[in-house]
């Protein structure tokens, strides 16, 4: 198949839907980004790599980040690390205090704010230390990514803390449950840096490559993680990854994927390849509208689908 013919098809059906929505405007830094941009990846598991649009501007993961915390994580703590998290869908907004009151701290998912705060607060026990479980997060994304300059943007941190009173709440809610080990401060702040890891659809295209291959990079032959821990991350991923438009999303797309706030949204097609795509206007559901549709152009296109 000529992916590169479909991803210019896909650029030009889509040029009428860029800007429609709005971008992450509770967040300061968010806030300025032109919603215009566009910008679609994908790599096959032989390292073939095809792009449109703005492929090699770096954008904020944000939420995207989840993915890769929950993979470390999960590698450290194994099936002891559901005690503290779900893997169900939430079916209410993302950083919902409702759910995780009515259900004694223990979030659904790894991918709502909460669960990914209680993954962030594991890694933190695990080293030890905020510093050093930051820098092994940053260094598993450079590597999966195969790209040691990718780091994160200061400035949306910061702008993220100095508005993160939600997420200060649900971290002091899950302190109050005993679902938190760490000091809540600490571990937003640990959070809301790795949110702010900037990266671009051709970086994050190629660090999904693991995800599409049983865990194991097939360009580098490194194994991060196990066959059957690699099909619960995609598991997960299918049901949870578009917060409360999951499901809405498997039934359109029909694949693993993940998105963030910053308009970016990743998807693996298991033993073929590894895709991202950006677009920073969101829909109502904090999910990237353009991409969200590119992907299902996508599909329909190639007839590459789990189902």
């Amino acid at each position: 198949m000529d992916y590169q013919a479909v991803l210019e098809e896909i650029y030009a059906e889509i040029q009428p839907e860029l800007g429609r929505g709005k971008v992450a405007d509770y967040i300061p830094a968010l806030s300025k980004v032109d919603p215009q941009q566009f910008a679609f990846s994908i790599i096959t598991e032989k390292g073939e790599a095809y792009h449109v649009g703005d492929a090699q501007k770096n954008f904020s993961i944000q939420s995207i980040s989840k993915l890769f915390t929950f993979t470390l994580a999960l590698d450290i703590y194994s099936k002891s690390l559901y005690e503290r998290v779900g893997v169900e869908p939430s079916g209410t907004p993302f950083n919902s205090l409702v759910q995780l009151e009515y259900e004694h701290g223990k979030p659904r998912n790894p991918f709502i704010n909460a669960g990914a705060l209680v993954i962030t607060d594991s890694l933190i026990s695990h080293y030890q230390d905020d510093y050093k479980a930051f820098e092994k997060i940053i260094g598993f994304i450079r590597d999966i990514a195969d790209d040691q300059s990718i780091s994160f943007d200061p400035e949306v941190s910061t702008s993220e803390m100095e508005n993160g009173y939600r997420n200060l709440s649900l971290a002091h809610l899950m302190k109050s449950f005993d679902n938190l080990d760490n000091d809540p401060r600490t571990v937003v702040q640990t959070y809301f840096k790795q949110c702010a890891m900037s990266m671009s659809t051709e970086k994050l295209s190629r660090a999904m490559l693991y995800l599409a291959n049983g865990g194991t990079d097939p360009l580098t032959g490194k194994k991060y993680i196990t066959p059957p821990q690699t099909r619960r991350i995609n598991a997960v991923m299918l049901t949870c990854g578009h917060y409360d438009a999951s499901g809405e999303f498997a039934f359109h797309v029909g694949l693993p994927g993940k998105s963030g706030v910053g308009g970016g949204i990743v998807a693996v097609v298991p033993g073929k390849m590894g895709i991202s795509v950006w677009s920073p206007a969101l829909n109502k559901y904090g999910n990237s509208h353009a991409g969200t549709l590119a992907l299902q152009k996508f599909v329909e296109k190639s007839g590459l689908s789990i189902f």
